[in-house]
């Protein structure tokens, strides 16, 4: 298939409830990307789940013939998108687009950043009216807050788990970040703007969890908290 290529990419911890659903509604996305005359792929990371989330999502490889389950041990959400991100770099992908696997985005929202893919190097979500909790909406406020003190720029929602990215374009700042980041797509994010690449925030919509447990609470939240002061203080200060 000619064309640019896009890989669709997701991390998923004891998803079983959700990946179903999820699997089905971005595979249509894909469907739709390759009767475009796109290559397009939607590959799905199984962070060592101690659920039934990998053989349900190794019996739906059999359903959609565009997506892949892929296996890993357990590292946790930023670790594991960085691996999806140098796997789908080292596939040849000319863009990734990364969302989770719990159904809280909308697929038809994915449109409007891919229209404009040639105009940016970096789009990301703003999460808007959310619905998923005050415990959620805590931490991106302290994430932009750590954002602010620590890289100086502004960054309106860093950790929005919606966005595209220019892989060429990319690549220089995944190169700063270790494999084993917890925060990686703050990271991405802050550096993208450090680097004054073309980033831009579109409103996106963000619903509550299709089905499943919050793995978020306040005391996470203070850990998350001072932790990512110190690791991405250490980030800037590398960075120069």
């Amino acid at each position: 298939m000619s064309g640019q290529s896009v890989v669709l990419v997701m991390p998923a911890y004891n998803e079983e409830e959700n990946i179903s659903s999820v699997v089905r509604q971005w595979h249509s996305v894909v469907e739709r990307l390759r009767a475009s005359g796109f290559d397009a792929s939607l590959v799905v990371a199984n962070d060592g789940s101690k659920d039934s989330t990998s053989s349900r999502m190794h019996a739906l490889a059999g359903q959609y013939p565009f997506f892949e389950p892929v296996d890993k041990a357990n590292s946790g959400h930023g670790a594991t998108l960085l691996f999806l991100y140098h796997r789908a770099i080292s596939a040849g992908a000319d863009f990734i687009f990364q969302t989770d696997s719990d159904g809280q985005t909308e697929p038809e929202e994915f449109w409007q950043m891919w229209e404009d893919r040639n105009d940016f190097d970096l789009q990301v979500g703003m999460r808007n009216n959310r619905r998923d909790g005050l415990s959620r909406i805590v931490v991106s406020k302290v994430l932009k807050g750590v954002v602010r003190l620590t890289f100086g720029v502004k960054v309106p929602d860093a950790n929005t788990p919606f966005r595209l990215m220019n892989v060429k374009a990319i690549i220089p700042v995944l190169e700063k970040i270790p494999t084993d980041f917890f925060l990686s797509n703050v990271a991405l994010a802050a550096i993208a703007v450090k680097f004054g690449l073309r980033t831009r925030w579109l409103p996106v919509s963000f619903r509550p969890r299709q089905g499943g447990v919050n793995s978020i609470n306040l005391p996470r939240i203070f850990k998350i908290g001072c932790k990512a002061v110190g690791d991405l203080y250490r980030m800037s200060r590398s960075l120069g």
